[in-house]
């Protein structure tokens, strides 16, 4: 969640079935330099592109043998499993938010809304979530996910429920009134010591142009101040918890936990 980009190599580009006149606008509005018509694996002065092409716009890695893009991906792929197969309350995210505690429907703030895979888990069991990402980038990129997602019969009903908001969480919520939201989910993009060959390209690329949220304890105070019923935190498993007071809880998985600071008791129904 970062509020600049952070990478001096990104441009932005399309291939010849992208929407040129849209991503030359969305270059201006970034202030990054605009390729035109390209082919990535062509690129060389460039590491990372905003590519839009027929499936959208990704966040595409440049030269011979790069993965394919990043995207923003409500329809197809994980996101569309999730969608027809669902996992129901059972999932850790669901227990963290609470949802297996009451009936009535929860407003869920996503301050650190990254791709959206979180939000859109939290939509398909019923919430409505309101993000905020302050990545100009990852913004773009989430925007048209829901855009594409708008328009497709399966997804729309999820996507009405998953409102994008511009700017800076923090500043949000230190404007905000006490209760504007239900529960605040956080996902921090915390600094990754793990040198190994595991870490994939991508979210090495995705780091590079969103960077480290190094004022998570400034953001959990202000999401303490105005959360109604919890604050959760997702961190890596074995990873200290975000500085400040102790979570209530924590709900671990094999990879990632769940810490919960419960303010008060959710209604039940």
């Amino acid at each position: 969640m970062s509020s600049r980009n952070n990478s001096p190599g990104l441009a932005v580009a399309c291939s010849p079935l992208g929407d040129g006149l849209a991503v030359r606008s969305l270059a201006e509005q970034l202030s990054l330099p605009f390729l035109g018509t390209v082919r990535p694996r062509d690129i060389l002065d460039y590491p990372v592109l905003l590519f839009s092409d027929e499936r959208g716009l990704g966040l595409q890695v440049t030269g011979k043998g790069a993965p394919g893009p990043v995207r923003a991906e409500f329809v197809t792929g994980k996101a569309g499993y999730r969608r027809e197969h669902g996992g129901g309350t059972g999932q850790l995210i669901a227990k963290a938010v609470g949802l297996q505690k009451t009936r009535q429907q929860l407003h869920v703030l996503d301050a650190t809304a990254g791709l959206g895979q979180d939000a859109f888990v939290l939509a398909s069991l019923g919430c409505r979530v309101t993000l905020f990402e302050r990545s100009p980038v990852i913004h773009a990129l989430l925007s048209d996910g829901l855009f594409r997602a708008g328009l497709s019969e399966q997804s729309a009903p999820l996507a009405a429920r998953m409102e994008l908001q511009p700017g800076n969480s923090i500043q949000w919520l230190h404007s905000a009134a006490d209760g504007a939201a239900d529960v605040i989910y956080l996902d921090p993009m915390f600094p990754h010591r793990d040198k190994s060959a595991l870490v994939k390209k991508e979210m090495q690329v995705f780091r590079t142009v969103v960077g480290d949220d190094d004022d998570s304890p400034e953001l959990l105070a202000a999401a303490l101040a105005v959360a109604t019923y919890r604050v959760v935190v997702k961190r890596p498993r074995k990873a200290q918890p975000v500085s400040g007071p102790e979570p209530t809880t924590r709900i671990e998985g094999k990879s990632s936990r769940y810490d919960v600071y419960s303010i008060k008791a959710l209604p039940g129904g």
